[in-house]
């Protein structure tokens, strides 16, 4: 796939994820949690067309994306990808002049990490959908707090400008399907929707695994 970094291949060829993604437990193949497990996810139907979220943050979701980040556990995007993959489907959205593009982390972060989920996340459903990927069109300018620390009122501030186009040939004219892994505020979403509408994105929609206080 055009477009494809490569830093965002070897977490999926390297390895599937070793039994659900959320306790380890054994789980039949192309499954994402055990029974157990879930039985906790709380999936949302879609009501707004530009604002797709698979689940609510919690139970087993939210167990998922805290080994994603905090363990490095780079594999387990791939079932959590193709919850939001669902979730998009459903929809039946046209995809013919989609580019998938996710929220950056800063440079440092992504160091220290050693990948970014959102463009893990947005890889597995550019696959799913064949749609092109550009893991580079957004970037941060600045290493911003963690949103969870902070109260709304901060965390607005907090992303003000915090992103910019950093090759907007990419989107301009097209239509966007912006990719993070947890809405809290959507104050991050909506200041890199701004990036991309600046640089002339004609359309921008969310696509979100989970959402925080739903």
């Amino acid at each position: 796939m055009r477009g494809l970094a490569p830093q965002l291949r070897w977490p999926f060829a390297a390895r599937l994820v070793a039994g659900c993604a959320s306790c380890r437990a054994p789980v039949a193949p192309l499954r994402a949690f055990c029974a157990a497990c879930n039985s906790t996810v709380q999936r949302i139907r879609r009501k707004d067309p530009r604002r797709t979220v698979a689940c609510v943050y919690g139970g087993a979701v939210a167990r998922a994306i805290g080994r994603l980040k905090a363990e490095r556990r780079a594999e387990i995007a791939r079932p959590l990808g193709d919850l939001l993959w669902q979730a998009l489907a459903l929809g039946e959205p046209e995809v013919a002049s989609v580019v998938a593009v996710p929220v950056p982390l800063h440079p440092a972060r992504l160091a220290e990490r050693g990948f970014n989920q959102s463009a893990l996340l947005a890889g597995r459903v550019a696959r799913r959908f064949g749609i092109p990927l550009w893991p580079s069109a957004l970037a941060r300018t600045r290493d911003t707090a963690p949103q969870a620390t902070l109260l709304r009122e901060a965390r607005m501030a907090n992303v003000l400008d915090a992103f910019v186009a950093r090759e907007p040939e990419h989107v301009f004219g097209r239509r966007v399907l912006l990719v993070d892994d947890v809405w809290t505020t959507g104050a991050t979403l909506e200041a890199c929707e701004n990036a991309l509408v600046a640089a002339g994105a004609t359309h921008v929609a969310w696509g979100v695994v989970a959402r925080a206080g739903y």
